[in-house]
C-alpha cells in the first residue's frame, strides 16, 4: 500500500530584475542603435522626458562635486569602484520624487567626442537584411507575441545569414533574456516560417540546408532534380569532391553531373550575401564607432561617442502627479492610478541607470582594453598586439566575462590607424622559436599569406604548412593548422586545387 504525503525541498534558482534586464539588453547594443532605443522608451513612457532638467542642475553639480558621488574619475573610469553591472544593484525602488534627475551620463566631458562633427566612415557591409527579414514578419499570420519571437530569433543569424543554434538553445536563451516561456515546438514553427523569407536559404542550420532550400525555390528541371538529389544524399562525397563515386552511385551520365555541379556553383553559400539580388552585391553601410581613441599632451585617451543620445530625466509633472494621488484619499480607482504612475516612473528610473551603467561599464572596458593594448594604439602595427584574452580584461575591470562579451560584441572603436572591432583585439597566446609570447592573430595572417601565394594547382598539404611556418619561427603541430584553417575558412588542400 502506497502512502502519499507532503514533502519540502529547497531549490536556488536564478531570476533577473527588471533593471538588471534592462542592463543586459543596453550592453548589447551600439551607439546608433542606442539611440534608436531611446526614441522608442521615450513613446512608450510618458515618465520619461527628453531634454535638460534645468530645476535640477544646481543638484546634479552638487553631486558630481561629490567624490563619493561621481562614478569617473578623470582618467575614464574610478578605479575603486569593481562592480558588475549584471550583478544584483542597490536600486532604490521606493523613492520616486527625487531632486536629482540630470542623468550622469552626459555629465563628463569624457563621454562625448571633442569636435561637433561626426564622422560616419562608411564600409562595405551588409547588416540591413536584418530589417528587411523583420519587414517580413508582418507578412506571415503569426500573432504578436510571435512576431516579438521572430525578432528575437533573428537577432541570432550570424553574418552569413545561418541561424546555427537548436531549438532548446533558442527556448533557454529565450527564457533567460527576455523571461519568455515557449514549447520546442512553438520555437520550431516560428523558425520554420522564419526559413521561408527572402533570400532563400536564410537561417539555415547548415550548408546542405542551405543550399536546398535555394534549388526548391528554382524551376524542377531535370538538372535542379539532379543537383537535389546529389545534396541531399551525397553531400558528404559532394563535399569531399569525390565525384566518381557519385557518378557511380547515381548512375548519371558525365555531362549530365556537370550541368548539375554547375547548378549547385552557382548558388550562395551565404544567404546574407544574396539579398540584394547577387552574391556579389552589397550595400553600403555607415558605421558610427561607439569610442575614439583621442591623443592628449602626447598620451591616449578614450572618449565614448554618446553621438546624438538626448539627455533623459524623469517627468517632474509625473512625480507630482504621484505626490497627488499619494495625498488623496485611497479608493480603488485611486490605487490604481498610483500604481500605474509608479511602474511607469519605476520603468523611467530604470532605464537611466541601465544607460548610466552601460556607459560606465563601456568605458572602464575600452579603457582597460587601451591600457592592455597601448603599443598597437600608438603605431597601428598587428605586430603590436598583445595576445589578450576576455579573462585578462575582466581581471582588470572587476566584470565577469559574459559582461566583457556582450561589451565587445557589435562595438567599434575609431583610431588613427582605421575603425576596428572589439573583437579585434582579442586572441590567445603561443610560444615562438624564440620563446617570446607572440599573438595567435599573427600566425593566422602568415598562414593566410602561405595559402593566398601557393600553387593553385599544386596546393600546400597541412604537413607542407607545418613545414612553412614552422621556417617562419612558429613551430605548431598540424592539428593546429587545421583548426586555424577552419576559423580562417581554408579548406584542405585537395578542395583548393585547381585545374
Amino acid at each position: 500500500m502506497q502512502s502519499y504525503g507532503l514533502n519540502q525541498t529547497m531549490v536556488q534558482t536564478t531570476k533577473l530584475s527588471p533593471a538588471q534586464i534592462q542592463v543586459i539588453r543596453m550592453l548589447e547594443l551600439p551607439s546608433i542603435e542606442l539611440g534608436k532605443r531611446i526614441n522608442e522608451e521615450l513613446q512608450e513612457n510618458p515618465a520619461l522626458e527628453e531634454g535638460h532638467d534645468e530645476s535640477a542642475e544646481r543638484e546634479a553639480i552638487d553631486t558630481f562635486d561629490d567624490p563619493d558621488g561621481g562614478y569617473l574619475s578623470d582618467d575614464g573610469y574610478d578605479e575603486g569602484r569593481q562592480r558588475d553591472p549584471l550583478q544584483n544593484e542597490d536600486f532604490n525602488y521606493e523613492q520616486y520624487v527625487s531632486d536629482d534627475e540630470t542623468p550622469g551620463y552626459m555629465l563628463r566631458q569624457q563621454y562625448s567626442p571633442a569636435d561637433e562633427d561626426r564622422r560616419e566612415v562608411p564600409i562595405i557591409g551588409g547588416s540591413s537584411l536584418i530589417e528587411e527579414l523583420k519587414s517580413q514578419i508582418y507578412l506571415t499570420k503569426m500573432t504578436k507575441p510571435q512576431r516579438h519571437i521572430a525578432k528575437w530569433v533573428l537577432g541570432n543569424i550570424d553574418d552569413d545569414g545561418y541561424l546555427r543554434r537548436t531549438t532548446e538553445q533558442l527556448v533557454d536563451d529565450l527564457m533567460f533574456q527576455e523571461q519568455i516561456t515557449v514549447t520546442d515546438a512553438e520555437m520550431e514553427d516560428i523558425v520554420r516560417q522564419i526559413k521561408q523569407f527572402d533570400p532563400p536559404g536564410i537561417a539555415s542550420a547548415n550548408l546542405q540546408e542551405c543550399l536546398l532550400t535555394q534549388l526548391e525555390h528554382k524551376p524542377q528541371t531535370e538538372t535542379v532534380l539532379l543537383a537535389k538529389t546529389i545534396l541531399k544524399d551525397h553531400f558528404e562525397a559532394f563535399s569531399k569532391h569525390h565525384f566518381d563515386k557519385i557518378i557511380q552511385r547515381i548512375g548519371c551520365t558525365d555531362e549530365d553531373f556537370q550541368e548539375a555541379v554547375q547548378e549547385i556553383l552557382h548558388l550562395s553559400q551565404k544567404p546574407a550575401n544574396s539579398f540584394t539580388g547577387s552574391i556579389y552585391e552589397t550595400q553600403r553601410e555607415t558605421i558610427i564607432p561607439d569610442f575614439t581613441i583621442e591623443e592628449r599632451d602626447d598620451e591616449l585617451f578614450v572618449v565614448l561617442n554618446t553621438g546624438d543620445i538626448p539627455e533623459l530625466h524623469v517627468s517632474r509633472e509625473y512625480s507630482e502627479m504621484l505626490e497627488n494621488y499619494s495625498a488623496q484619499p485611497q479608493n480603488a480607482e485611486t490605487r490604481q492610478a498610483t500604481q500605474f504612475i509608479k511602474q511607469k516612473l519605476d520603468s523611467a528610473r530604470w532605464f537611466i541607470d541601465a544607460i548610466k551603467q552601460r556607459n560606465e561599464t563601456l568605458m572602464k572596458t575600452m579603457t582597460a582594453i587601451l591600457r592592455f593594448q597601448y603599443d598597437f594604439f600608438l603605431d597601428g602595427e598587428e605586430a603590436s598586439l598583445k595576445p589578450m584574452i576576455m579573462q585578462d580584461i575582466a581581471d582588470r575591470t572587476g566584470y565577469d566575462i559574459s559582461t566583457i562579451s556582450r561589451v565587445s560584441n557589435s562595438k567599434y572603436v575609431e583610431t588613427r590607424f582605421g575603425i576596428y572591432p572589439l573583437k579585434f583585439f582579442f586572441s590567445e597566446a603561443m610560444t615562438n622559436a624564440e620563446g617570446d609570447e607572440i599573438s595567435t592573430r599573427e600566425i593566422k595572417k602568415t598562414l593566410q599569406e602561405l595559402v593566398n601565394n601557393e600553387d593553385k594547382r599544386n596546393p600546400l598539404t597541412d604537413e607542407q604548412l607545418v613545414t612553412a611556418l614552422g621556417e617562419q619561427g612558429y613551430p605548431i603541430a598540424r592539428r593546429t593548422i587545421a583548426k586555424y584553417r577552419d576559423m580562417l575558412g581554408i579548406p584542405v588542400a585537395r578542395l583548393r586545387k585547381t585545374l
